[in-house]
Order: structure tokens, then C-alpha cells, then sequence
């Protein structure tokens, strides 16, 4: 990773790391916000992880070949999700993993099977909602629309409109005055219909028709599509001091791409490692992560055991691996909202530029335990950057990551950490402008460690 400069004074280190003070770079932040325009869907978010680990000499290895034990880096891409690892020279069968978990998923809108879609003269599309998004937060704002298209003969192409093309309407305060007095009231199915152009006839096939020619592809090439829509809006600094970052896709593409530049770093130290340093970047953490891109699919587990198989392992060895791994579950937290202390635990209130915090629920919907604390405290210290504890209120209902489910599926000590940030799930999110480095560096101590 790029040298540092100095954090915000908001972020002071522990009083047990008594080190000089990491110093913060603007230029990973900037890196960052760059990654979250350029990722508007997982599978575009994953094509641009391989991109960054194959200029850091990681390969590409094929699920259908068979894997040699030599060392360096490699990755799997399975859908929108990444599996990535380094393996040292000399890495013993046993050597054990140290894994930063994360999600590329984000809660939008998603284009349904039958597109086309209109009425009195406006031509719409059909959407249906993954995951748990802010609906409000989607209303009177640009889209643009991108994702997989998957052709007749089985190949994927990634498309990306990224200017404006739809908006959901709002409904104007003159046709609903109580707006003003009992809140907004949303309907899934009726109203985040967004509108894309004019008209009285619905045309089938016309909008992957209108895709097939912004791919350049050939008329009805398409057999079938992932797509979703996404805010064209571009990241930006905000505030009088540039100390807050605004932008989609916050939860988690910031978990992804510090893993990402960890991993990177941490290959370069590859002389010094004693465990194999790993990426999970999985898909479908916002629905129930259960599918064979999902944390509770088999893919981690696979791409694990088949490392230490083609390094002449045993299940002896496979087991002896896992019973020394350890996974840092990455994800986004609440910081304390100014508006709404109220619905934080009072003595627990997580600030931006504050540096990563350490998530626990005693009813492991967090996979943190006491261990755990430890491991992620002490690779705090090593970088330097200090870390704070999330717990929720206990009249709130706790959210939950891939943490539990990768303890569960994997029998691996996993700690679930992130960054701390408002509006969470909203099309639009914030957080602190040093606290992507700070979470960076600390993943980079964890798997140099």
C-alpha cells in the first residue's frame, strides 16, 4: 500500500499502541471512490478485483482444472463473487489461512424477467427489490442501468449505462397531502415502477434490445440478463474540510476494495508470511447469502481444501489448517447518527474517521467473541490505527454479515469488523474520508501477521 499521512484527530490511536501515529493518504480514498463508480453491479465489481490482483501478478485458475501447489497468487471468479489467496514459497500442506471476508452485493432495484412495462403514454420497467434498501432514497434521482447479459451460446457480457436513462417519479405534496404529517408511504409493487421514456404501446424485448446495441452486440444475441439500476451521481468529498465521502454501494464495495489493496500488499511481503492470505468476496450477503455465490454456498470451502490438496495435503492437513485460520468478516456498521442518538447503545456510539470498528452480539448475529477481539486489537496495533466497538441498542434488532454463517459452514474463528457510516442501505451513503485507509491498513497488518 502507498505510504501514509496523518489521520483526522478524531482518530487517535490506542492507548496500547503507543507507536507514532499512522498517517493518512488521501490517494487510497480517491482509489476508492474511483472503484465504486466503476463497480455498479458485483459482477462489474469483481471484474475490476481480478483487474487490480492480475497487476499485482495474481493469475486466473479455472474451477473445471486442475490446480497445482506451486506458489503465488491466484483467484477464482464465479458469478459475482471472488475468491482470491497467495500462497508462499515453501508453504507447508497445514499452513493455515487468514481470510477477509466481504460482500459485493448492494440492496437497488433489479430488472425482472419481462421488462417492458408502461402506462397512460409512459414507458416504464419492470423491478422487482433485492435485499432491504431505502426506498425513499431511490425517488427523483438519475439512473443508469447495468449488469450481465448472458448470450445463446453461454457467454457473459457486462453492460453498463451509466448516465441518466430512468427516474422513479415522486409523487407530487399537491396529490398527497399527508406526506407532511404521516410520512411517506411506499408501495413495492406500484410505486418505484421507473419511467425511461414516452409512449402507448408496450414493446416487448425492447429494452434488452436497446442493451444488446449499447454492448454492440448483434439483435437478439441475449438469452438472459442480471441487471439492475444504479444512481449515476459520482462519489464526492463533502463538507467544509473534505472530511466525508458520499457515495453508492458503501455496503460493501469499501469492504472489497480495502481487502482487495490488503491482499496486494501482503503479497509483496510474501517472504515473511505464515499463513496464506486470502479474499472472499462473496454475492447475495443482502438476501440470505445462500446460493453457490453466496458465504453460505461452498465456495470458500472449496477453493480452501483444493489449495491444500494440490500442495500434496491430506484431510489431515485440511483440518489441521482450518483449526489455525481466521477470518475478519468485513462489513459496514452504524456510526452514531446526530439526529437519532436515541436508537444507538448509549454507551457505545461508533464516529467517522474514528477508525474500524469491532462489531459483538452475544446472540451471534456478530461472530466476535473474546478471541477474536484479540486478534483484530493486535493487528490494529501492528498498523497502528485505532478501533472502536459497535454493539446494538438492546431495544433494536441487531442486522447480522457473512460472520456467522462463514463460522458455521467452515468451523473457522471468524471477527466481524468494518467501517462505520450513515444512511446505510440508502442509494446514497456516508462515511468518513479516512477511515477506508485506516480499515485497509489494519487488514493488511492481519494478513502480514
Amino acid at each position: 500500500m502507498s505510504a501514509p499521512s496523518s489521520p483526522s484527530p478524531a482518530a487517535t490511536p490506542p492507548a496500547s499502541a503507543a507507536r507514532a501515529p499512522l498517517t493518512f493518504d488521501r490517494g487510497h480514498t480517491d482509489d476508492l471512490m474511483a472503484f465504486l463508480a466503476a463497480s455498479p453491479s458485483p459482477y462489474h465489481a469483481v471484474a475490476n478485483v481480478a483487474e487490480r490482483l492480475e497487476k499485482a501478478g495474481f493469475r486466473q485458475v479455472a474451477e473445471t482444472d486442475a490446480w497445482d501447489g506451486t506458489s503465488g497468487g491466484r483467484f477464482v471468479l464465479r458469478g459475482g463473487a471472488i475468491v482470491a489467496w497467495y500462497v508462499p514459497e515453501g508453504a507447508a500442506p497445514h499452513m493455515p489461512f487468514h481470510i477477509i471476508g466481504a460482500h459485493t452485493d448492494s440492496p437497488n432495484l433489479r430488472i425482472k424477467p419481462r421488462p417492458d412495462s408502461g402506462a397512460h403514454g409512459w414507458r416504464q420497467v419492470a423491478v422487482e427489490i433485492y435485499g432491504g434498501p431505502l426506498m425513499n432514497s431511490w425517488l427523483d434521482r438519475d439512473l443508469g442501468l447495468a449488469g450481465r447479459l448472458t448470450l445463446r451460446d453461454g457467454s457473459t457480457v457486462l453492460v453498463n449505462v451509466d448516465r441518466p436513462l430512468l427516474r422513479v417519479p415522486q409523487l407530487a405534496i399537491h396529490l398527497d397531502r399527508s406526506v407532511s404529517t404521516e410520512g411517506l408511504k411506499l408501495d413495492k409493487q406500484r410505486h418505484l415502477q421507473p419511467v425511461w421514456g414516452l409512449g402507448n404501446e408496450v414493446l416487448d424485448g425492447d429494452l434488452i434490445s436497446f442493451l444488446e446495441q449499447e454492448a454492440g452486440l448483434e439483435a437478439r444475441s441475449v438469452a438472459g440478463w442480471d441487471l439492475m439500476v444504479h444512481p449515476v451521481e459520482a462519489p464526492a468529498y463533502l463538507g467544509r474540510d473534505r472530511e466525508l465521502v458520499a457515495g453508492p454501494r458503501m455496503d460493501n464495495l469499501l469492504s472489497v476494495h480495502a481487502g482487495a489493496a490488503a491482499l496486494a500488499a501482503a503479497a509483496t511481503s510474501a517472504a515473511s508470511l505464515t499463513h496464506i492470505p486470502v479474499l472472499a468476496a462473496f454475492d447475495h450477503e443482502e438476501n440470505g447469502s445462500q446460493s453457490d455465490t453466496g458465504a453460505d454456498g461452498p465456495l470458500l470451502g472449496s477453493v480452501l481444501e483444493r489449495s491444500v490438496f494440490a500442495r500434496g495435503g491430506s484431510y489431515e492437513d485440511r483440518a489441521r489448517a482450518f483449526a489455525g485460520t481466521v477470518c475478519l468478516s468485513s462489513d459496514t456498521g452504524h456510526a452514531v447518527h446526530p439526529n437519532y442518538a436515541e436508537r444507538h447503545d448509549p454507551t457505545h456510539h461508533p464516529r467517522v474517521n474514528g477508525g474500524p470498528i469491532l462489531k459483538v452480539n452475544v446472540n451471534n448475529r456478530y461472530a466476535t467473541d473474546g478471541s477474536g477481539r484479540a486478534v483484530f486489537a493486535a493487528a490494529c496495533e501492528r498498523a497502528n490505527v485505532p478501533f472502536q466497538h459497535f454493539v446494538s441498542n438492546n431495544s433494536m434488532p441487531c442486522g447480522t454479515t457473512i460472520g456467522p454463517i462463514t463460522a458455521a459452514r467452515h468451523g473457522i474463528r471468524t471477527v466481524d469488523i468494518g467501517v462505520a457510516i450513515l444512511s446505510m442501505h440508502s442509494a446514497r451513503e456516508l462515511c468518513g474520508a479516512d477511515d477506508p485507509f485506516l480499515l485497509a491498513n489494519a487488514l493488511t497488518a492481519f494478513l502480514e501477521g
